[in-house]
Order: structure tokens, then sequence, then C-alpha cells
């Protein structure tokens, strides 16, 4: 069996800091408590009984940021960045505080993009680029662990990829979540939005 974590990067704002909508866009580094973050997420992974086989992450650097900490604390190399985990682009959104994106698209659509992976208008997303994406992963077949550190955006195409039930299709920064792909393809949600 192939089990498949996906995990969100680490916070990009402090706490005191207010919260915007950041996306392909914007490449900010993790800040401090991202990085305790990202260290804790090295060592969970440090303890697991399997070895990983593959370590990819988004390019955006705080997903960067997020699997170098994970490779230092496992002793195993990152194996390169790939797009489809990239982050969404905003659109005009993009940058914009929380109260303000809400205002604009109106809550709804937000609960429709965090329940169903429906974008807001003006949102550049290509949801049929992603879930293939997500799916011809899936198909590669074989055994082992792979690491995949993503985005929020990007992660939630993995459970509409699969075809898993929706719901809460968020993962908070520094959380991961964990499929398993069987010898047969079929993909079924271990755990999801999980912080060590």
């Amino acid at each position: 069996m192939r089990r498949i974590f996906i995990i969100r990067h680490g916070d990009t704002f402090a706490s005191s800091a207010d919260a915007c909508r950041v996306g392909a866009r914007t490449d900010i580094p993790l800040v401090e408590s991202g990085h305790a973050q990202a260290g804790r997420l090295g060592q969970w992974f440090a303890h697991q009984a399997q070895p990983i086989d593959r370590l990819l992450s988004s390019p955006l650097l705080r997903a960067r940021e997020t699997a170098a900490a994970i490779a230092a604390a496992t002793g195993d190399a990152a194996d390169g960045v790939r797009d489809w985990l990239g982050e969404i682009d905003h659109g005009p959104d993009e940058g914009r505080p929380e109260a303000a994106v809400l205002a604009r698209i109106g809550a709804q659509a937000l609960a429709d993009w965090d329940e169903r992976g429906i974008a807001p208008d003006g949102w550049i997303v290509d949801a049929d680029a992603r879930i293939a994406a997500w799916r011809a992963f899936f198909a590669e077949g074989g055994a082992g662990v792979d690491l995949l550190v993503t985005s929020n955006g990007a992660a939630r195409f993995a459970l509409i990829a699969a075809g898993l039930p929706l719901g809460a299709l968020k993962l908070r920064t520094g959380a991961f979540g964990e499929l398993a792909v069987d010898q047969d393809g079929g993909v079924s949600l271990i755990r999801w939005d999980e912080r060590p």
C-alpha cells in the first residue's frame, strides 16, 4: 500500500498580523511560528516507522522552506518541486485582508470554495488540470511513503480527485492529511487536518 501525506506549509503571517489571501503571485517566506511548525512536522515524520520514498513540494518559498525542515529532520533529501502543487491565484483578492475578500465574494462563495473546491469569481484555479495532476500522481502505483508539501488551495484537489466525501477541505498551516492508495488504485482517506 502506498501512503501519501499532503502537508500544508507553515505560517506566513505572525499571529499579531492581519492575515491576507496570498496565492501564486505572493512568494513569501515562513515567519518564526511557521519555522516552528515546519520543525514539528520534520520531527513527527522522522519518528515514523516507514522510510520516506519521495519528498516533493510546491515551487513557492514557503513550501520549499517547510520541505527543507522536514528533509533536515528525516535525513531525506527533498526530491524537487512540482508545479501542480503550487498555490492558486486569488485574482483580484490577492494580498487583500480576509474581511475585504469576504465582502467582495460573499459568505456562500467562500463556503463553496472551502467545502466543495468551487473557486470564487475572478480566482484562477484550473480545477480540471489540478484534478488530472492528482489523479496521475495517484495512478503512479507502487508502495512506500510520499510527502507532498503544498498550499491549502492545491491540497483540496487531492480529495476531489480521489472522489472522497467532501466537507471541510481546508488544511491549517503546519497540518497534514494522509491518503492510502491500494494496489488497485483505490484512494482512501486516513486522516485530514492534523498537526503534530
